[in-house]
């Protein structure tokens, strides 16, 4: 995949072929047709997503960077994804995602600032219809988040999400041992 080398040329680090196989069987089992992704990247994680939506799906992508989204542009149509498919949004998510529509969302992937995953967490349920996805990559953070003796401030920040995500009764959740980690929730009916 040319989006990867890309990505690696930016010095940006794209979702694993594992992760990525994962992200599109979640967007294919969820039928999904409106998504949204914190942190576009290099547009690794985008191509994935849009290849298990539905075809008439739309990812809203949301990035601070104008250069990644620039760098997720070209790989979408290199992949061949339609203009309409895609939906880019420049901003800092966490003004950007209130004006996005309760409930109007069937999966939100986020792969962005660890330090602010549990205000991610806020906002994806909010976001999400009933029998929605979420999903974070990079849960592990890097092996340290599993490590107690890691006391970063990453580390306590996924720490604390994983245990969000566990303990809130509205959420079935699991973690899939795929590269990183991706902690993936249903949100239940």
């Amino acid at each position: 995949m040319r989006a990867r080398a890309r990505a690696r040329s930016a010095g940006l680090r794209a979702v694993s072929p594992g992760t990525g196989a994962a992200l599109r069987l979640l967007a294919g089992a969820a039928a999904a047709k409106s998504v949204v992704e914190i942190g576009t990247g290099a547009g690794v994680s985008g191509i994935h997503l849009l290849k298990g939506m539905r075809p008439d799906g739309v990812l809203t992508t949301v990035d601070s960077e104008p250069d990644r989204q620039q760098l997720a542009r070209e790989a979408y149509r290199e992949a061949g994804v339609a203009a309409n498919r895609a939906r880019f949004i420049c901003g800092r998510a966490l003004d950007v995602l209130p004006r996005l529509t309760d409930g109007g969302y069937d999966l939100v992937f986020c792969d962005a600032d660890r330090l602010e995953c549990l205000e991610y967490l806020d906002e994806a349920l909010r976001l999400l219809r009933p029998g929605g996805v979420l999903c974070f990559e990079g849960a592990f953070g890097q092996g340290r988040a599993l490590d107690a003796a890691h006391q970063d401030a990453e580390s306590l920040h996924l720490r604390d999400l994983m245990r969000a995500v566990r303990d809130d009764a509205r959420l079935a959740p699991v973690l899939l041992p795929t590269d990183d980690g991706l902690l993936c929730a249903v949100k239940r009916g």
